[in-house]
């Protein structure tokens, strides 16, 4: 019996090493919240972040040909605007969108433009939420959402969930962008809570002592039946 025990212990020694981190070398910490800021408290109409689907209406100043009702983000999260072709919309406020374009033509074509971007309709938005969560799966958001609210989607943490190892993916100008953030942190209120945007990714990390502690006590009715001690 003590050998068996001592095996036990053993082995949880081992693991007690680590957990399975897909985290690699990912930021963290104030590096994590450079790449993905926190969430506002209260998101304003011009706080809103533009994306893929979304209508937005764009009005310039005494420039009739350059005023739109409507116009749509495409799948790639920009549109085309005349005399500046295709621009950047997704992740950007419509303040922020409204100041590229008059950047984009003031510089050759209209003297100091006026630009007023508006959103029409904010087209359901999906976030992936994956790993070690009880309700894996792909949820629809409208416009942004917090980690917090994200995980809680997906209906919080399994047994075996690590809390401070929750990674979220995004697509940033074509690139992918990665950072790992400690929801134990974020619930205490020692941490921000990071901005969720549509298309981003969070994987929740997979605890190895939790997860062999889960399956020794699934597995103790046998050893008590086939183990003399």
């Amino acid at each position: 019996m003590a050998r068996f025990f001592g095996g036990i212990l053993a082995a949880s020694t081992l693991l007690l090493a680590g957990c399975f981190s897909p985290s690699g070398n990912l930021p963290q910490g104030e590096a994590a919240y450079r790449i993905m800021p926190a969430a506002s408290d209260t998101l304003g109409a011009q706080e809103y972040r533009i994306g893929v689907l979304d209508t937005l209406s764009i009005r310039v100043f005494q420039e009739s040909e350059l005023t739109f009702e409507e116009i749509s983000v495409n799948s790639a999260g920009t549109i085309n605007f005349p005399f500046i072709g295709e621009i950047t919309a997704i992740g950007k406020t419509p303040i922020e969108l409204s100041r590229e374009i008059e950047a984009g033509l003031g510089s050759r074509y209209i003297r100091n433009p006026q630009v007023v971007v508006g959103v029409v309709s904010s087209a359901a938005q999906r976030v992936t939420v994956e790993g070690e969560v009880e309700q894996p799966g792909v949820y629809e958001i409208a416009g942004t959402s917090s980690l917090l609210e994200s995980v809680a989607r997906a209906r919080g943490l399994t047994a075996t969930g690590v809390d401070d190892e929750v990674i979220i993916f995004r697509m940033v100008d074509g690139e992918r962008y990665g950072a790992v953030f400690d929801l134990k942190a974020i619930r205490e209120g020692r941490a921000d809570d990071p901005e969720i945007l549509g298309g981003d990714r969070i994987v929740v990390g997979y605890s190895a002592v939790r997860g062999a502690w889960e399956s020794f006590l699934k597995a103790a009715p046998l050893f008590n039946v086939f183990t003399r001690f």
